[in-house]
């Protein structure tokens, strides 16, 4: 796995321990005053996703608490 990809100007980083691509961008706050990723970054997760399913990984794409997108590569 490369150590960074840079998705649309968002750096994601690669976690060896974790097995993911994680990016921290803006705290941001749903209808309901949950915390959720701002879009920009989400859709660079999307994005992400997307290619390392084309490169033939199994990816997906959530986001956590305090603004991080994490794609995860699936055993």
């Amino acid at each position: 796995m490369e150590k960074y990809r840079r998705i649309d100007g968002y750096r994601f980083e690669y976690d060896t321990d974790n097995d993911m691509y994680e990016c921290r961008g803006a705290v941001c706050y749903d209808d309901y005053h949950d915390e959720v990723p701002e879009e920009g970054l989400w859709v660079a997760g999307c994005k992400l996703e997307k290619k390392l399913i084309e490169e033939g990984h199994n990816a997906q794409v959530e986001q956590s608490e305090k603004g991080w997108v994490e794609v995860a590569i699936l055993k």
